[in-house]
């Protein structure tokens, strides 16, 4: 329980594109909108955890620069539509059209181009998973149950966090989607970039 809630604890409140993206999306929708964002995590890593114990340890390195490519590509797509919304102003959440199914599938997508999940299932949780099974099955799915609630929460404080930006008022909150565009588009340049130094470096 430990192993599974503070690992998860440390992954909810770290920056990175999934928590960006959380933000740009609480700035352009409204928390409430946004708040099923949180279980993305429950759908993507599915897959996630499928590739990452059966896959990933057999190929090479150059599969972790092919999803570093499209998810860089894919927050700077994110970037643009949040640069559209700051220049046509931040709309109420109530007049906002994008449904929270929408909302969520997106925060889906992030995650599953986002490498620190693949990374972190193979190298962390994987490894303690199987360690666990091998010694009790319970104490496996304690830490998966653990890691996933222990998310899930963290996300759901994080966007109702990010929700009380609203006190800056509408200057304040265009300013800060201004912002969340640019960390949007930061990242997406940052996992561009380090997918061409795997690429050009020698082997």
């Amino acid at each position: 329980m430990l192993i599974g809630g503070g690992f998860a604890f440390a992954a909810a409140i770290q920056p990175g594109p999934l928590q960006a993206y959380l933000f740009s999306s609480v700035l352009q929708r409204g928390w409430r909108r946004t708040l099923p964002a949180s279980f993305a995590p429950l759908i993507s890593d599915g897959p996630i955890v499928v590739i990452a114990l059966l896959i990933l340890s057999r190929v090479p390195e150059s599969c972790q620069t092919v999803l570093r490519v499209a998810g860089g590509l894919l927050l700077l797509y994110f970037a643009w539509t949040s640069y559209r919304s700051w220049q046509q102003g931040v709309a109420q959440e109530s007049e906002r059209v994008e449904s929270a199914p929408r909302t969520l599938m997106q925060a889906v997508m992030v995650n599953l181009f986002n490498p620190n999940p693949y990374l972190g299932w193979s190298l962390v949780l994987g490894p303690a998973v199987v360690d666990a099974w091998q010694k009790n099955h319970a104490y496996a799915v304690v830490m998966i149950v653990a890691f996933y609630g222990t998310m899930v929460i963290g996300l759901a404080g994080t966007i109702f966090l990010f929700g009380r930006t609203n006190i800056l008022g509408p200057r304040g909150q265009r300013a800060l989607v201004l912002l969340s565009t640019g960390i949007l588009a930061f990242l997406g340049v940052y996992q561009l970039v380090v997918s061409l130094l795997n690429i050009l470096s020698p082997a």
